[in-house]
């Protein structure tokens, strides 16, 4: 994804629990800008017969499908948790394609016309931006943090799982704290959403100082 003159391109990443989704739509919110998310892309490339649908029926057959030939997620969900080698190999699957959805939607928006070129803005969220080595894609990486304990508290409370559960499906990611050091800019969203919504605020005049204000 190569970055062209004019445009801003920032992905949002974080864990499972960090709220990386509400720090993404709030950044789109004030910053005017277009947002994507990977993991929407990605459910959608898995319906019937669409081209993530497809790679997963030629990789591993009827194994992960229903009777109405619709995914069987929560199967798919268990066993990508459970096994490393399994879930290394649907990443390869699916990754290629997400990428280029994500590409594609870019420059169809980006084929609009606009009379302010300048404010042509994107947020992607992108869970495993880091794992996936997408980081060069971008013009900036954002991740949201948030403590281990409070990952663990939302992530039982969102998906009803236990904490040996939700302990699992967040060691099955790079760690938090790891990826932090990594990103041109952290929201810690371990506290309550207006002290975030304020750091988010500022980091939005970090990002598009001088782009413009145009929202869009």
């Amino acid at each position: 994804m190569v970055q062209q003159a004019g445009r801003s391109v920032i992905a949002v990443t974080g864990g499972m629990g960090s709220g990386k989704s509400s720090v993404a739509a709030y950044l789109c919110e004030i910053g005017g800008a277009n947002g994507l998310s990977a993991d929407a892309i990605c459910r959608q490339l898995l319906e019937p017969g669409a081209t993530g649908w497809l790679a997963v029926r030629t990789a591993f057959g009827e194994r992960f499908f229903l009777p109405d030939q619709h995914l069987d997620r929560p199967l798919l969900r268990k066993i990508l948790f459970e096994d490393h080698e399994f879930r290394h190999e649907l990443n390869a699957l699916l990754h290629p394609l997400v990428r280029n959805e994500i590409t594609g939607c870019i420059e169809r928006e980006m084929g609009q016309p606009s009379d302010t070129r300048t404010s042509k803005r994107f947020v992607v969220e992108v869970p495993l931006l880091y794992e996936a080595r997408w980081e060069h894609d971008f013009s900036q990486v954002v991740v949201a943090y948030a403590d281990e304990a409070t990952c663990l508290r939302r992530l039982m409370l969102r998906d009803g799982v236990s904490e040996a559960e939700a302990r699992q499906s967040i060691g099955a990611q790079m760690d938090l704290a790891h990826k932090a050091r990594l990103a041109d800019h952290v929201i810690d969203n371990s506290g309550s959403w207006s002290d975030t919504c304020l750091q988010i605020m500022h980091l939005c005049n970090l990002l598009w100082e001088g782009l413009g204000s145009g929202r869009g």
